[in-house]
């Protein structure tokens, strides 16, 4: 499905699902509150996937982020709506997915005014086999020793997504 023609869940205040909205009329300087997730994929090596965001991207074109995130589609079960992302915007197929952070939420504006307003439950997977990106969605990416990356984001916060910034140390915290 297109961005176009892709629904979002809208939450209330509470986090219950109060409607659906498009994506792209959603993600404006007055965005509403909405359900999202992240994911961070590991591989065999224990390493770390970060991938850089395509320069189309609404939000945070160009930024450093986690591996991958995305939206359930309305009644859509939000696991499954990793795996699909997982293959929209990756080409891979995952495993061993956990939910790490279940009440993860934040607020942030991009340079051009676009606001992101999530719950945004947080995963951990297993890549199985090879990465083939989507050029729409990744222009780049990297495996990274996680405990060296998370250090390289608290001292520079300004050149990764602000979801990324936020979760990342609630992640250390959660190992130790």
């Amino acid at each position: 499905m297109t961005e176009n023609g892709e629904a979002v869940v809208l939450l209330s205040e509470t986090g219950e699902a109060v409607g659906t909205a498009l994506k792209a009329e959603v993600h404006t300087t007055d965005t509403p509150l909405h359900l999202a997730f992240s994911c961070h994929l590991s591989d065999g090596e224990g390493r770390l996937l970060v991938t850089r965001r395509a320069l189309s991207k609404k939000a945070w074109p160009g930024v450093w982020t986690n591996s991958f995130c995305g939206h359930p589609a309305p009644g859509e079960d939000i696991e499954q709506a990793v795996h699909r992302r997982a293959g929209d915007e990756l080409g891979a197929r995952i495993s061993s997915v956990e939910i790490v952070l279940p009440d993860f939420r934040y607020r942030a504006v991009d340079a051009s005014g676009v606001v992101e307003n999530e719950i945004c439950p947080v995963y951990r997977a297993t890549l199985e086999g090879e990465l083939r990106p989507n050029p729409d969605e990744v222009m780049d990416w990297h495996w990274v020793d996680e405990a060296e990356f998370t250090d390289v984001v608290a001292r520079s916060t300004f050149a990764f997504s602000p979801w990324l910034v936020l979760q990342l140390p609630e992640l250390a915290a959660r190992k130790s």
